[in-house]
């Protein structure tokens, strides 16, 4: 599985090389299926060592379990199926006995982690509000920036919605085909990107052929080369992004506004709120299907409109000066 956490971690050691640094990326395999192998998981991680290394990144779990003595922690997530998924029902630990003995082992694991690194920089403030609610952590705000802004320039604004990224039920593509069956405009969706399991890109094919949506729905499901996603995005309309209660601001969201693009997104969606304004850099509307297809609606019933929205986004996203260097020296400092 490669998402955002993946190409994360590349444009990182990336740009920490350029610095002048060595640098080595380690991926630590994690397989959360079944529930019960995930002690073991954290186990081998902490069993580790690294001696060789003046400063350990540590981003994701189980990986930042790893002990050093000089480590610093740039918090993607925790594992949030025993933390904010657990409490929405969200989760693949059992409620059971051995379930609740397992989430009680990742808490430990987490607060031993914590207090014993030198400081915790955190992608949002939904990763902040996580930590501290669940953890009483305090922590940094440390935004991810862009990968390769440069290749998000504007391009013609076509006549399509654009939804890209991992396709799985979290990220809730099937909410925009559902909303596309109530739309009354001649409005088109583009969905792209790898689907977590068959399973996945199964739901969105039935639900495209359910509401016989073949005409306005275009599923490119798979990897994609960079390049496919880069035209996608800097020739379509507007962009979509719905996930739920999303720790960053979402690569999806962060290409469109360089992009000049506007973005639909929902209330739920965490991270992305704090680029979204609602009428003015894009829409907000609550995860039901027939309230996005208003919004996709008036996204095409004012063509001019959505454009200028896409400027405003380009705009503010260009104010936040959320670069790789000033990221790095921070990290490494």
């Amino acid at each position: 599985m490669h998402g955002g956490a993946e190409n994360l971690a590349n444009y990182l050691v990336s740009h920490i090389s350029q610095l002048g640094h060595q640098v080595r990326l380690l991926r630590i395999p994690f397989c959360y299926e079944p529930a019960a192998r995930i002690s073991g998981e954290m186990l081998a991680c902490r069993m580790m060592e690294i001696e060789e290394a003046d400063l350990v990144i540590g981003l994701k779990f189980p990986a930042y379990l790893i002990p050093h003595p000089n480590k610093v922690l740039w918090l993607v997530h925790q594992y949030r199926q025993a933390y904010d998924m657990w409490d929405s029902g969200h989760t693949n630990i059992p409620d059971t006995l051995q379930g609740h003995a397992l989430r009680g082992s990742i808490f430990e694991a987490d607060r031993e982690c914590f207090e014993n690194v030198n400081d915790i920089f955190a992608i949002s403030p939904v990763t902040q509000d996580r930590l501290k609610r669940y953890n009483d952590v305090d922590s940094k705000l440390l935004r991810t920036p862009l990968n390769g802004p440069e290749d998000f320039e504007p391009g013609d604004y076509g006549d399509y919605i654009f939804c890209g990224g991992r396709i799985n039920a979290i990220k809730r593509q099937h909410l925009l085909i559902e909303a596309m069956r109530y739309t009354r405009s001649d409005t088109k969706l583009v969905i792209a990107g790898p689907a977590d399991s068959p399973a996945d890109a199964k739901r969105l094919h039935r639900l495209v052929e359910r509401f016989s949506l073949q005409s306005r729905v275009t599923l490119e499901i798979g990897f994609l080369p960079r390049q496919r996603i880069v035209e996608l995005t800097t020739n379509s309309l507007a962009a979509a992004y719905l996930p739920i209660d999303e720790e960053s601001l979402g690569y999806v969201s962060m290409e469109a506004n360089q992009a000049a693009r506007a973005v639909l997104t929902v209330d739920d969606s965490g991270g992305i709120l704090d680029l979204v304004s609602d009428d003015h850099t894009g829409w907000v509307r609550r995860p039901e299907p027939k309230e996005i297809a208003d919004a996709i609606d008036r996204a095409f019933a004012n063509k001019n409109r959505t454009i200028d929205m896409g400027r405003h986004a380009r705009q503010e996203w260009i104010k936040k000066e959320i670069t790789w260097e000033r990221t790095v020296e921070r990290l490494v400092a």
